[in-house]
This record gives structure tokens, sequence and C-alpha cells, in this order.
């Protein structure tokens, strides 16, 4: 039988699959519609689909380091009760260690993981668990040290926000400091130089109006622009904050006293970004009882 557009149009839409899933379904039964859903729901592709359009918004980080890189994953699923489950916490483990070998998410995504892609592990584990599950980012930085820190972690290396970072010289004593600081602080870029420039010009056109209500003199605002600059840097820049652990230093100056330097970071959070479903229980519970 023909695999016409036609068809493959129906089956996608009557099982939620992607359009070569749904016609390699149709390929695999000569067209037979009912045997190609019988087959996406035995190989687990209809299941998971279906699943797909759901907000995953909890999950966790892992945070792994090899040969002076260090790599941090975020993999998403629906609830934190997944989260905790072992069998998800191994598979985000199996992506850290996979993420080591690519650059980006869509090398990962396409990356060796015990003889699948790790796109087909996350599909294949969308429909053991039921809940939706994706993989959401990956950063990775290098030096000759990499130290990493997770926070609030479940287990080794893996939890709600996870730290890298890079270093020539220093120590992990130290590096472990300067991640705690990250993670506690949630600087924005590494110095000035790291910043958006967008990010920086507007701030520094917020701190020009203000500076102009004052009806102060030119020469005066522009000296209060300067200064006000000068503290919004330090702010947001992790070299430029105050270090944490000794607050009479900037971390610049305190990576200087450990014989540091700090060429790189990574702070990733658990669902950072992502506008989270409001769900109201009690009309969930509702609409289930009334079918």
């Amino acid at each position: 039988m023909a695999i016409t557009a036609a068809l493959v149009k129906e089956l996608r839409e009557s099982t939620g699959v992607g359009m070569m899933d749904a016609k390699k379904a149709l390929v695999e039964n000569d067209g037979d519609m009912e045997a190609a859903q019988d087959w996406l729901r035995t190989k687990g592709l209809a299941k998971a689909a279906k699943k797909a359009g759901r907000t995953a918004a909890e999950g966790l980080v892992a945070v792994t380091v090899a040969g002076g890189k260090g790599v941090a994953v975020e993999v998403n699923s629906e609830t934190d009760f997944v989260a905790k489950n072992a069998e998800f916490q191994e598979m985000v483990s199996g992506i850290a260690a996979a993420a080591l070998t690519v650059s980006d998410v869509d090398g990962l995504n396409g990356a060796d993981m015990g003889g699948k892609t790790v796109a087909d592990v996350i599909t294949d584990k969308i429909a053991t668990i039921g809940e939706n599950m994706s993989l959401r980012r990956m950063a990775s930085v290098e030096g000759e040290n990499v130290v990493t820190y997770v926070h609030n972690a479940v287990t080794d290396g893996m939890g709600k926000i996870g730290v890298l970072v890079a270093m020539n010289g220093g120590d992990e004593a130290f590096g472990r400091q300067v991640a705690m600081h990250i993670a506690a602080a949630n600087p924005q870029a590494l110095n000035e130089a790291a910043l958006d420039p967008a990010i920086v010009e507007k701030e520094r056109q917020v701190l020009t109006d203000q500076a102009r209500e004052s009806g102060k003199p030119e020469n005066i605002i522009e000296n209060m622009i300067k200064g006000r600059m000068k503290k919004f840097l330090a702010e947001v820049t992790l070299l430029g904050q105050d270090f944490v652990i000794n607050p009479d230093l900037t971390v610049e100056a305190a990576a200087k006293e450990a014989g540091a330097e700090i060429v790189g970071y990574v702070r990733m959070e658990v669902g950072e970004g992502i506008e989270k479903e409001e769900v109201d229980f009690a009309a969930e519970v509702a609409a289930a009882v009334q079918g």
C-alpha cells in the first residue's frame, strides 16, 4: 500500500509522534493505520510523544570533570519525585559522562550512551517512567584545575544547582570556596568584558536617567554615573564581587592571594527561565471525576 502524506499526517495527529516515526511505522506495517499505532505504542514512541507537550521544569543538574574539562548538564522532568528516582539519576549521570565527548546539546543528543543515542535513551525513559523529560542544556569549561560544587546534592555530582570553576593555579580547596560563592551570589559574568553589552548599556541608560533627574550640573552627573556603573559592575561580575568567604576582598583579590587565575565558570540551576504551569489540583481532581 502506498504511504501517502495524508496517512502520515493522520498518524501523527492521532499519536503525537514526529513525521519520520509516523512514516516508519506505516512502512513497517504496510500502511495499516491500526497496526502502525500498535507498533508505535510497542516502541514506546506514541506514549512518549503524547507527554512531550507537558512542562518539564523539575529535574537535576549534573556536573563532572575529566582531563581539565568540566561539564554541566540539565535534564528536566515534570516532578521533583522523578528527580529523586534512582533510575532517572542513573540516566542523568550517563548523560553527563557522554557530555565530556561533545561540545553542545545537539552533539550530546546524538552521542552514544550504551549503544543508543542520548535522545533515544531519554525517549525510552519517558515511556517507562511515564513523565515528560528533556535534555535542556549543557555547558563546559576548561583549565588547569576544574572544581565542582553541587548545592543541595541528591546524590554524588548532581542536585538543584551545579557549579564548575576553571582555574590556572590555585588548589581544590580554594576552587570549592569560589564555587560555593558562585552558587550563592549568582554572578552574571566572569568580568566586565564577558558581560552582555546590551545589559551594560541598559543599566547605563537607567543610571543616566536617574542622575539627570537630580538636576545637578552635567560634570557632576557624569561622575555620578561612573561611580554607579562601577558599583553595578562589582555587583554582577564574579571577579568584582566581595568574596563571601572574606568580604574584605573581592574574588579577584582572593584569587591572587591563593595563586589562582579564574578563567571560567558555569552556574546551572534546575528550571531557571522555565515558565511553570500553575496547576489547580482541586480543579484537576474534579475534572477527572467528571470524566
